[in-house]
């Protein structure tokens, strides 16, 4: 299975980016550092991260799947551009980057075990 887990926004000022979506939009804040803030929001997490290599207001779509050796394989047959092949996270889940046709990253990680 594949589904839209998350959205990252790239922000240039964290600070002004979390009144924003938590104080003008409403979302519950559900865990704040300096380097990632996530959002409490139902179905799609909502997450913000600094604008480092990537341009503020860009976005990046993260899918998760059942099984990320099948799925890379997967995109590699059909040619699909990998920016980083799966990786182990300290979150304890493989993550891989991939660019769609209009080169829009997007990022995959495996349902974490449980």
């Amino acid at each position: 299975m594949k589904k839209v887990d998350y959205t990252i926004v790239f922000v240039s000022d964290m600070s002004r980016s979390v009144k924003f979506y938590r104080d003008v939009m409403g979302f519950p804040l559900k865990f704040e550092c300096s380097k990632w803030t996530e959002f409490a929001t139902e179905g799609t997490t909502l997450a913000l991260h600094p604008a480092e290599r990537t341009p503020a207001g860009s976005c990046q779509p993260g899918l998760v799947v059942d099984n990320m050796g099948d799925f890379h394989r997967s995109m590699i047959q059909k040619g699909v551009r990998c920016l980083m092949p799966p990786t182990m996270q300290d979150f304890g889940s493989p993550l891989a980057l991939y660019a769609d046709p209009d080169g829009m990253v997007f990022s995959v990680i495996e349902t974490p075990k449980k």
